[in-house]
């Protein structure tokens, strides 16, 4: 295992010696578009419409986009039920050993843990008198302030340098119990700062504060940064799409991370028939 950690880390280090980025250069602020005037939400079917709205000015199809955030925008449907399902799976096994915090993770980019990610923080939320984070650790690629419709000022890498507190990075979804704390700029050294001392820290003070914290890390293969982030949860999902993923990556992904934390794997894309476990209307 630690060999195989080494070697991420001698491919990330390569990977900035070849393009020439110092490992203590400021992190790059996102493009970020212009805020348009809104109304100010007063409902949540309100609060769908701006999300809705908010996809227009997205680089991807506008369906791919409202998958992200299935289970708030059609929280009777079938998706939307199948992540409740998971989010009673893992409260029983809270039951069992304290779970605060979950990383989500998949062996390859692509294979929807993002999505995983947004929609098992939003069904979380919706229990009555439980604060719920979700914390964008892709510092690579972030997603999560797109697909909520967020406008983040300062982020996880400004809260891991030190430049701004925790407070006052962190964002409230309108119309539901769920904050965010998103990627604002993009560091060139990701992999220090998730693996260093002060993301432990960070992982610590949001677990004594929140009921739940869902961390969206980067896939697992290729770069470090998804094991630094899961060694320091209580509980690991791993995401993996039906048909695509390669059994082989699925197995090398788990050397990777640890065994232990696995709470269990997440099928996305398959096929199935909701009518066989839907109720019929």
């Amino acid at each position: 295992m630690a060999k195989v950690y080494d070697a991420l880390r001698r491919a990330e280090e390569e990977r900035k010696r070849r393009s020439g980025a110092p490992s203590s250069s400021p992190a790059t602020p996102l493009e970020i578009e212009p805020a348009r005037p809104q109304p100010r939400p007063s409902s949540s079917s309100s609060l769908w419409r701006r999300l809705l709205a908010s996809a227009g000015g997205a680089s991807e199809p506008v369906g791919d986009f409202n998958k992200r955030r299935i289970s708030l925008l059609q929280p009777d449907s079938y998706v939307a039920e199948q992540f409740r399902s998971l989010r009673g799976r893992i409260d029983a096994i809270a039951a069992q050993r304290p779970i605060k915090t979950i990383a989500i993770t998949s062996p390859l980019s692509g294979e929807g843990k993002t999505t995983a990610a947004i929609n098992l923080a939003i069904v979380t939320s919706m229990s009555l008198g439980r604060r719920v984070l979700l914390v964008d650790c892709d510092l690579r690629k972030p997603k999560i302030h797109q697909a909520l419709g967020l406008r983040p000022e300062a982020g996880l890498a400004e809260v891991l340098s030190d430049t701004v507190s925790l407070d006052a990075a962190i964002l409230k979804v309108e119309g539901m119990n769920l904050e965010v704390l998103a990627v604002r700029g993009k560091p060139a050294n990701p992999s220090e700062l998730l693996s260093g001392p002060r993301m432990q820290e960070l992982v610590e003070e949001v677990a004594r504060r929140y009921d739940r914290v869902i961390l969206d890390t980067p896939a697992a293969l290729g770069v470090p940064d998804a094991k630094a982030v899961a060694e320091l949860c209580d509980g690991l999902i791993m995401v993996v799409r039906a048909d695509v993923t390669p059994h082989e990556e699925i197995e090398s992904a788990l050397e990777i991370l640890d065994r232990r934390r696995l709470l269990g794997l997440v099928l996305n894309g398959a096929q199935v028939d909701q009518g066989r476990y839907g109720y019929a209307t």
